[in-house]
């Protein structure tokens, strides 16, 4: 009976998983085709603070425009470059462009919003692009482990601050280059009170 209690307990720990937040702000990836495009011939992102997986603040900054001329100045870009082009927004921000962006994972952009971005040296026209990103928990293998938790599973979690807010549809994503943190988009931060570091429960 006390080892199957305990192995209960292991399965099922009664105060969650504890996750830290990332709050993410609007911010764009470019392939590097579209980098020279908006940069000039040859030019390559500048490193301005190193993030999860590889991945990089750069110090260069664009402009995106919406559908009815709408804009919003010095959006980050992410490097390093990328396959296809993706600007990644909240809401709010769709609102203000005046386009009608899904709610999608990174990389899935086919049907998605169309957006322009101007750079000091061009500009380029996505048909299909923009995305406002699903909110989703980094996690290592072992990480992913410890909570019982595999790539692509769907969890709720709960912040327990003022507001007592809980997110549903939060997707797992594994790699082993990953750090254990959940990304939520600025709107969904500010609607729930949370700040970059804070920490959040995953639901057992």
């Amino acid at each position: 009976m006390v080892i199957e209690s305990l192995n209960k307990a292991e399965e099922k720990p009664s105060k969650g998983f504890l996750v830290p937040v990332g709050v993410s702000a609007r911010h764009v990836h470019l392939t590097q085709e579209h980098v020279e495009a908006l940069f000039g011939p040859g030019y390559q992102l500048t490193r301005k603070k190193d993030l999860m997986g590889g991945q990089f603040a750069s110090n260069e900054q664009v402009t995106i425009v919406g559908l009815k001329l709408r804009a919003i100045e010095n959006v980050r870009i992410l490097g390093p470059v990328r396959k296809q082009t993706q600007v990644e927004i909240s809401a709010t921000d769709a609102r203000t462009l005046g386009i009608k962006a899904p709610i999608r994972q990174s990389g899935d952009i086919a049907g998605s919003a169309p957006i322009a971005i101007v750079g000091p040296k061009g500009a380029i026209y996505l048909n299909e692009g923009a995305i406002v990103a699903m909110r989703h928990i980094h996690m290592s293998p072992r990480d992913a482990e410890a909570a019982g938790l595999k790539n692509g599973d769907i969890v709720s979690v709960k912040a327990d601050n003022d507001r007592g807010t809980i997110f549903n549809h939060v997707v797992i994503r594994v790699d082993k280059s990953f750090t254990l943190e959940m990304h939520i988009d600025t709107d969904e931060a500010n609607a729930a009170g949370i700040k970059q570091g804070d920490t959040v429960t995953i639901i057992p």
